[in-house]
């Protein structure tokens, strides 16, 4: 438990104190949204998401009983972007990521993930992917340009930055084209639906997850509209139907011992937000996430 009221922690991710780039796991915000499709503003989604996650500080993880506190982890603040200007800025967000060991990435738009599996491959090859999100984001391109935030798995199968057939989205629903839809399953794309999810239960989707994803290094992608709008409205390209946020949480927490190399978490629009529900949640994957490599290391 930290020594100050919950109110009161330092305006960064789980109020961190570090800022260290050399640091094992570092935390950064990418506020980029240029490539957005629909509602903009998850340029405003890195501070909120660290403002939320004060909730999370008070204590040890329920389930892992791991303590943020004794993480090696630091925040360094806000990588920077070329303004207006999306090749500029996926190649400094690359640039910026290159260094750092370990990056989990708060977003910004689901654009940056392209970047930030550019300057991974570089050290470790083509990645495994978990991908929650209720769209496949697999275009060829949005309304004529190649690098909006729905193209960015697309780009990243045909540049060989992940292995398709060790790659797996959870929570798929909204519209798309059968030909997009159809193209993905053919790279060996495993597609689980929301209704999957809700049919099969957290503990089957875990296991087919654990099944596809195998041995070696793995990525780990969260756009916040995999949750359904009544626990996560505050969201670019909200879709009805999606996941709880329980579902999500209990899916995560039977991952434990995977290879995790990065991860981020995107698509947070504070201006739609309700309460602080959707940044809450972001940063409470990103914990999520963070007490499964504690794990991986005990």
């Amino acid at each position: 438990m930290t020594t100050v009221p919950t109110f009161a922690v330092r305006p960064t991710f789980l109020g961190l104190a570090d800022d260290d780039p050399d640091s094992p796991i570092c935390v950064a915000g990418i506020p980029f949204d240029v490539g957005t499709t629909n509602r903009a503003g998850a340029r405003s989604g890195p501070p909120a998401i660290r403002q939320a996650s004060r909730m999370l500080v008070d204590g040890d993880h329920p389930v892992h009983w791991v303590s943020a506190a004794r993480l090696p982890l630091a925040d360094i603040g806000d990588f920077a972007i070329a303004l207006g200007d999306i090749a500029g800025s996926l190649a400094a967000i690359e640039k910026q990521a290159a260094p750092i060991k370990h990056l989990v990435a708060l977003g910004g738009e689901h654009g940056i993930t392209l970047p930030l599996l550019r300057a991974l491959a570089k050290r470790t090859g083509p990645t495994a992917l978990i991908h929650f999100d209720a769209h496949v984001d697999t275009w060829p391109e949005n309304f004529g340009q190649s690098y909006a935030h729905g193209s960015v798995f697309y780009r990243a199968i045909t540049q060989g930055l992940v292995e398709p057939r060790r790659m797996i989205q959870i929570g798929i629903r909204s519209p798309v084209e059968r030909a997009v839809y159809d193209w993905t399953r053919e790279q060996g794309v495993t597609i689980i639906t929301a209704q999957d999810v809700h049919e099969q239960g957290s503990a089957g989707i875990a296991g087919k997850i654990r099944q596809v994803i195998g041995e070696g290094p793995v990525y780990f992608s969260f756009d916040i509209d995999v949750l359904d709008p009544a626990f996560a409205p505050g969201t670019g390209t909200p879709e009805v139907g999606g996941l709880a946020s329980w579902q999500a949480q209990a899916i995560m927490r039977r991952l434990g011992g995977l290879h995790f190399v990065g991860m981020d978490l995107v698509e947070v629009c504070p201006a739609y937000d309700v309460a602080e529900i959707t940044a809450l949640a972001g940063a409470t994957m990103v914990w999520e996430y963070l007490c499964l490599l504690d794990i991986a290391k005990s």
